[in-house]
Parts: structure tokens; C-alpha cells; sequence
């Protein structure tokens, strides 16, 4: 019966998957992945997209003709409906998969199992599976599968003044450098990234107390500054249930609620964590090599505060922890052999 199955979506709706991880089940050829997405209608009145420059306090800055392109393709997922009640099917591979419905506000979740023949995939391998739709509609809305092994390296990396000048510790430029300027690299991360992957075969999952809303502009980020792929952990929001000034808040409460069912879900792993000092990272990320010790091998702190390993906060911070464990570094080049090689332990 699944095989006869499709999603049924209008003509003006659409579907964005978040990328997702794949973790072995107990049986050897076995895979186990939760795919999570939202269902939406794009909005179009003018009207909305005014009342989301209010939101944002951006009503009263002149916008240039490049930052007007760049405002209206990141604020778009802003401006959308939510679907209700839509059954989403998906295949993956040889396989095909009811996900179950979404809710009100759009999102779903379903739960698949896979075998090695069904996926196609070997570990470590990204898979990308598409939305069944009726024969006469064209459209595609694919989504990432992230295949992981039980062993070897996970880095967990934050996005905003980690990797992407951000700026968080200032409003104004936070906001203009998210809604109205094309990103920014924080220079060398890509290529230390990519070499922990060559080198150590190290995964990557981009986990940010961002909206969710970003993805897509986020996405591009990754891939098109060579930051390797891998899957995303943004923060839900919905501009009806929350103020647009908590848009970026809450990463102590966010951030361990995402990693430690990573860190259950592989247990066999070494984690690296890699954040900046700009918020609360070197906090969040000294409490879980606290709680998980033979899990944490690496906790790697980016100076964006200019203070030093030996500032009270970090002593405080990190008390408990070994000194080995944890760094701060201002310069990409420090951390270039900070990933432990990818031999099982």
C-alpha cells in the first residue's frame, strides 16, 4: 500500500526538510533515522514582509537594491503559512515511507528504519531522498540523510561568530549581518574543517540557537564557503508565539537539549566541540564534558570576547574539567591538530 502513496500538496505549498542523522540499530545492517521537516505557504502580500521589517527593527533603515534581494530571500520563511493535517511521504533510496502529518504549525517528525540495501548507503555517506508527489506534479523537495557510523569523530559546531562573523554581542549588527549582508566566513574555518574530515574522517552537525527559518540561507553558507556537509539543529520559532528580539536567545537552554541525544545516540563516538566565547558556549560546552567524560575528547573555545584561557571565566567555567580537554583560540591555524585521529577506541 505505501508503494501507491504520495503527498498531496497544493500547488502553492511546500515542503523544507531538515537534514538529519542515521544512526546503526542493533541489528548490524540496520539504520534508524528521525526525519523532521515543515509543510508552509509562502505568504506574498507586501504587507507582511513590512510588518516583519517592524519586527525586526529594521523599519527605519534604508535598504540598498542588493540588501533588498538578500532581505526578502532570507525573511521568506518567515512569511508563511503553516499546514496543517498534510501526510508526508518519502523515499529513500529503494524504500518508501509515511512520515504521519503535520501539525499546526506545519512541522512533522517521522521515525524510519532502513537495511543497507533499502538506503543504498554505506556509513559515513550523505544520502538525499525526495518527497513522493502525484505523477502530474514536477516539483522536487528533497531532504539529507547523514549516515553514521557507531565509531569515529563527531564535531559539533556552532554557526554564529564560530564559523560565520555574526557578531551576536552586538544587535544592530547582528541583525543587518543575518537579514541584509551576504554571510561572512570566519576566515581558515573551512579548511581546518575539511581537513578534520580528510584527515580524521570527522562528521559534522551545525548546531545554533538560529530559526529554523535560516536553513536554507545556512545551507548555502556551508556548502558554498566549503565548510563540509552535514546536518543542521536550528532553533524552532514561530513569530506568533515569540517576541523577534528572542530570535537568538536561549542557547544554554537550546544547545544540551540538541547535543546529549547525540551523545546517546552514539555512544561510541568522541565528540569534539567547537563554539565561540561571544555568548555562553564555553559554559554549555564545560558542563556536557562534565556529564560526559569519555564522550567529550575536545572542547575548542574561539576568542571573540579577547580574553585569555587564564580569564576568570574560563577557570570558572571549566573548573573540573582537564586543562588538555578544552582551548581557546584566536586563529584557526591553533586548532589545526586539535581533532583526535578517527581510530576506534
Amino acid at each position: 500500500m505505501a508503494r501507491e502513496q504520495v503527498t498531496a500538496l497544493r500547488q502553492d505549498e511546500g515542503i523544507v526538510f531538515f537534514p538529519a542523522l542515521a544512526h546503526r540499530t542493533r541489528g548490524a545492517h540496520n539504520w534508524e533515522c528521525e526525519i523532521r521537516g515543515c509543510v508552509y505557504e509562502p505568504e506574498r502580500r507586501r504587507l507582511a514582509l513590512g510588518l516583519l521589517r517592524e519586527a525586526l527593527a529594521l523599519s527605519r533603515v534604508e535598504m540598498n537594491a542588493a540588501e533588498e534581494v538578500v532581505f526578502r530571500d532570507r525573511a521568506r520563511l518567515f512569511m508563511v503559512d503553516h499546514e496543517r493535517g498534510k501526510r508526508i511521504v518519502v523515499r529513500i533510496g529503494e524504500a518508501q515511507r509515511v512520515l504521519g502529518r503535520s501539525r499546526g504549525d506545519g512541522q512533522f517528525v517521522g521515525a524510519v528504519r532502513l537495511t543497507d540495501k533499502e538506503s543504498g548507503a554505506m556509513g559515513g555517506r550523505e544520502v538525499e531522498f525526495q518527497t513522493v508527489l502525484s505523477a502530474d506534479d514536477p516539483r522536487r523537495f528533497p531532504g539529507q540523510i547523514y549516515f553514521v557510523e557507531e565509531r569515529g569523530i563527531m564535531v559539533i559546531s556552532d554557526i554564529d561568530d564560530t564559523i560565520k562573523v555574526s557578531q551576536v554581542r552586538d544587535r544592530k549588527a547582528l541583525l543587518r549581518r543575518t537579514f541584509l549582508e551576504p554571510f561572512e566566513p570566519v576566515p581558515g574555518m573551512a579548511e581546518v574543517y575539511r581537513a578534520w574530515a580528510d584527515q580524521s574522517g570527522a562528521q559534522f552537525c551545525y548546531v545554533s540557537a538560529s530559526p529554523w527559518q535560516l536553513l536554507m540561507p545556512l545551507s548555502e553558507f556551508v556548502r558554498s564557503n566549503g565548510f563540509p556537509a552535514g546536518a543542521f539543529e536550528l532553533k524552532k520559532f514561530r513569530w506568533s508565539d515569540q517576541s523577534f528580539l528572542e530570535l537568538f536567545e536561549g542557547p544554554e537552554r537550546y544547545k544540551p537539549a540538541v547535543i546529549e541525544p547525540l551523545l546517546r545516540q552514539f555512544p561510541r563516538r568522541q565528540f569534539v566541540l567547537v563554539g565561540d566565547s561571544g555568548e555562553r558556549d564555553p559554559e554549555i560546552y564545560a558542563d556536557l564534558a562534565r556529564r560526559h567524560p569519555l564522550q567529550i575528547a575536545r572542547v575548542l573555545i574561539r576568542d571573540a570576547t579577547d580574553e585569555p584561557a587564564a580569564a576568570v571565566r574560563y577557570q570558572t567555567a571549566f573548573r573540573g574539567v582537564p586543562r588538555s580537554l578544552w582551548q581557546v583560540f584566536r586563529t584557526p591555524a591553533e586548532i589545526a591538530g586539535a581533532c583526535p585521529p578517527g581510530s576506534e577506541r
